[in-house]
């Protein structure tokens, strides 16, 4: 087989790879435990087994040991740590506990891929309940003739998810950084997120500057965390508060 059909045969493999996972995740959902948190010293060295790992495989391989991923993937969702490869290939003596993987809460994904590959944790409960609430709008939707149940307007072009309408009184979201409940917001399509407005403002105050109008605040978010606002909207700084932008799905 030339390289062409070499690579084209690795890059079906891996699509196949990540939806089975990603299938497998949304089946799952119900079986996640409420805590969303696990202790800081596990995620540090968690985090710190999987880095050097990555360090390793791109040093010796020239690639990084990523799933494929489509270009609107979202940020956060994006580059997926393939672990199973990294240990198949002896980059990793074992997969951390905390990982998919190993029935744990979270993907090692990596940031800053093209200039220094940085591993964090997306937390697979948040999407989870994320994706609970959103189908429940789309059913709301589907039955309302196109209205969406939505709450008071909290931000421009952004609502609160009327949970009584939408049948989500039950759902709850506590945030990874703080462990205090996050709002679900829904822009004018019915698109769901969760509001990280409150995290983003302690990042804020604790940095001890005032950001840039034109800075994505979540960023703030990845420097003082091993984990990513996953299912979040781009932030910006606008009348001294952090402000959810809904035409900025990334």
């Amino acid at each position: 087989m030339d390289n062409l059909g070499r690579k084209a045969n690795m890059l079906s493999s891996g699509l196949r790879q990540m939806a089975a996972i990603l299938l497998l995740c949304a089946l799952a959902g119900c079986m996640y435990p409420e805590k969303q948190q696990q202790p800081e010293n596990a995620s540090r060295e968690s985090v710190r087994r999987v880095q050097a790992a990555v360090d390793d495989y791109q040093q010796q391989e020239g690639l990084l040991p990523i799933l494929n991923s489509t270009a609107d993937t979202p940020r956060y969702e994006k580059f997926v740590v393939d672990l199973s490869k990294l240990k198949r290939q002896g980059y990793l003596d074992e997969i951390p506990s905390a990982a998919f993987e190993q029935g744990g809460n979270f993907y090692f994904l990596l940031l800053d891929e093209e200039t220094s590959p940085a591993v964090k944790l997306m937390d697979l409960v948040t999407v989870q309940k994320v994706n609970d609430v959103q189908r429940q709008v789309n059913r709301y939707k589907s039955a309302h003739s196109g209205r969406l149940p939505a709450g008071e307007e909290l931000y421009p072009g952004l609502f609160a998810v009327d949970s009584k309408a939408a049948g989500t009184t039950s759902v709850t979201l506590s945030s990874v950084y703080s462990g205090d409940l996050l709002e679900f917001i829904m822009d004018g399509q019915g698109n769901v997120f969760a509001d990280y407005a409150a995290d983003i403002m302690t990042a804020v105050r604790q940095s001890g500057s005032s950001p840039d109008a034109e800075e994505d605040l979540r960023t703030l978010l990845e420097a003082a965390s091993y984990y990513v606002p996953v299912k979040s909207l781009a932030y910006r700084w606008i009348g001294g508060q952090p402000v959810p932008q809904p035409f900025e799905h990334l």
